[in-house]
């Protein structure tokens, strides 16, 4: 099995992780800080809005189980891409929505999945979604990994992260690993 990388920011990164742990074909899922100009920053630091960075995940996945075109179905399925800089109560350049790739085929396979979007006019409204080479991609500390399997019932897990890993399970129900 041969892993790819393809990082994404839908918001905050608790909700984002939350999903694509449940994703088969997913092999892992790390919380981080991408597209920034800081080294090593801080969770304190992005919440700012002063290094740049987005919130996003990093996922390993075995292209022989799912493409990055249903990964990236999932991941517009499972937030606004046409709010800039805001998911819900979350506001700030760190919730942007962005699409971190690492391989010539994934920015092929974004742009043309945007293309589509945008013309099919799926959501509505035009798209904000920034497609770019990943940089300066750092992990997000500790805490912040699997946060939603650890905390689920804490206020912002139950009443925001609950509800799209709800809409995730019933619209990919294909998509879920098994238990």
């Amino acid at each position: 099995m041969t892993l790819q990388t393809i990082t994404l920011g839908g918001g905050c990164f608790w909700c984002t992780d939350a999903v694509f742990t449940r994703v088969r074909g997913i092999a892992s899922v790390q919380s981080g800080y991408s597209n920034g100009h800081v080294a090593q920053p801080s969770y304190e630091q992005v919440c700012s809005g002063t290094t740049g960075h987005n919130e996003v995940v990093r996922l390993a996945y075995d292209p022989a189980v799912i493409s990055v075109r249903e990964i990236l179905e999932i991941f517009f399925a499972t937030h606004d891409p046409t709010t800039l800089n805001r998911q819900g109560n979350d506001v700030g350049t760190q919730y942007r929505s962005g699409i971190y790739y690492s391989t010539p085929e994934q920015k092929q396979v974004a742009d043309e999945l945007v293309r589509q979007l945008t013309e099919d006019r799926v959501f509505g409204a035009p798209l904000t979604t920034e497609v770019l080479p990943e940089t300066n991609y750092w992990p997000a500390e500790g805490y912040h990994q699997d946060y939603y399997a650890k905390n689920p019932s804490a206020g912002y897990c139950a009443f925001v992260v609950g509800p799209k890993v709800e809409k995730f399970r019933k619209t990919f129900a294909r998509f879920l690993k098994p238990d």
